[in-house]
């Protein structure tokens, strides 16, 4: 800022203080000050390519998209920019061009691990885990601590069927730069024996990874271990009701002596999971037969002939939300048919679509009455039909061994594989 104040004209200030709020995830602020720089310096290459990521970051992919072609104009050899500008095509999807650019990025850059992990993950959203883990393998041979390449390979060896390999893989997730798993000082339980220990178990991930997963719970509690579960609160009485859970607490709660820790989704490998053995015990979360009862009593004059709980968006902050959810729009021609009654399931913001309906519309909305998932639990049971995007719900939904129609995209999340 002195050395702006002292020449308001000389760009490299604005850009070093771009590049600083840029680093503290300032957004906007870098924008305007990498703005700033490419009107006194039309063709400040580096400018240039930071606009364009952070204009990616804030979801103007367009814009994005058009200062990389334009960097690329200056520098056509720029490896880093091919590959940011293929990244800027797969957020849009457009698949086909992603897989160009970075194809690009390994013809000036052969070495250029990032690019091969990009190139994966393309050919992963196309559907083609074959060639998605060729990649990958690539990526490890040439450096074999990265941990990214690791997560990826296990997806595309998960989505294909290949759990043994998949969860072992999968394990490299606990190396990630940008996760935290070392808040514990007990030893990580690895499968040995564990008869009269206590074992931490703890919710490394989003609620519909732990409602999937904590179906592993009842085989622990076999093996004559204490289990305690920590969890996110909106899933705390939910859990409570699970086989073999003896105490559930929150993050923010204190934890109680413990023998060993586990992560959730380490259970799966720990177990030898296949798709023959996959814990498959419906239901798997018993219901709170108070909250049940008080649901029963909310819906019990709907005489229609099928009363069906509806879910259209997941959250939005999700960084491949736009692959997976709808608009509440998208349902209305099921919201008018005769003899149904359709209920909002949605919470959050999304949730706000339905007051845009109109015309013969029905969708009735008890949302307000939800304050977690023994809730959510409970309404799930007295509907017919609940029909979701790939959310927590559809797992609760599976959990409860009711009725579920999962609308799922075209190359799906792993868990669902490709067929």
């Amino acid at each position: 800022r002195d050395a702006i104040e002292t020449d308001p004209d000389f760009p490299e200030s604005y850009y070093n203080l771009g590049v600083i709020y840029h680093l503290q995830g300032l957004i906007e602020n870098a924008i305007s000050y990498y703005q700033k720089v490419l009107s006194l310096q039309a063709d400040h290459l580096q400018a240039m390519i930071n606009l364009g990521s952070a204009l990616k970051l804030k979801g103007n992919i367009d814009e994005a998209i058009s200062y990389f072609q334009h960097a690329l104009l200056i520098k056509p050899d720029h490896a880093s920019l091919h590959n940011n500008l293929g990244a800027a095509f797969q957020a849009q999807g457009a698949l086909n061009e992603a897989i160009t650019q970075y194809e690009k990025a390994l013809t000036h850059d052969p070495e250029f691990i990032e690019a091969y992990n990009n190139l994966g993950m393309a050919y992963l959203e196309k559907g083609n885990p074959e060639q998605a883990k060729e990649c990958f393998q690539t990526a490890i041979q040439k450096d074999n601590n990265f941990a990214e390449a690791h997560v990826n390979l296990a997806f595309a060896l998960l989505l294909s069927g290949n759990f043994a390999e998949g969860f072992k893989e999968y394990e490299w997730r606990l190396k990630l730069e940008n996760q935290s798993f070392s808040r514990y000082d007990r030893p990580l339980w690895d499968g040995a024996d564990i008869a009269g220990k206590t074992l931490l178990l703890s919710a490394e991930q989003g609620f519909g990874d732990v409602i999937q997963f904590i179906r592993y719970v009842p085989l622990i509690a076999e093996k004559g271990a204490t289990v305690i579960i920590e969890c996110q609160q909106e899933l705390k009485s939910l859990l409570q009701q699970v086989e073999g859970v003896s105490k559930v607490i929150t993050f923010s709660e204190p934890i109680p002596a413990f023998d060993f820790h586990c992560y959730l989704l380490s259970l799966p490998r720990i177990f030898n999971t296949t798709l023959e053995n996959i814990p498959s015990k419906i239901p798997y979360i018993p219901l709170d037969s108070v909250a049940s009862w008080q649901w029963k009593e909310r819906v019990k004059n709907d005489k229609s002939k099928l009363k069906v709980g509806l879910i259209w968006a997941g959250d939005p902050a999700f960084r491949k939300d736009n692959f997976r959810s709808l608009s509440c729009a998208d349902f209305s021609p099921l919201l008018s048919l005769e003899g149904f009654t359709f209920y909002s399931l949605q919470m959050g913001q999304t949730a706000e679509q339905q007051s845009l309906l109109s015309g013969n519309i029905q969708l009735i909305d008890h949302t307000d009455a939800i304050h977690d998932f023994t809730d959510t639990a409970a309404f799930i049971e007295n509907l017919d039909l609940v029909i979701s995007v790939d959310t927590a719900v559809a797992h609760l939904a599976g959990a409860l061994g009711k009725i579920i129609w999962v609308l799922l995209p075209f190359a799906p999340d792993w868990r669902w594989m490709l067929n």
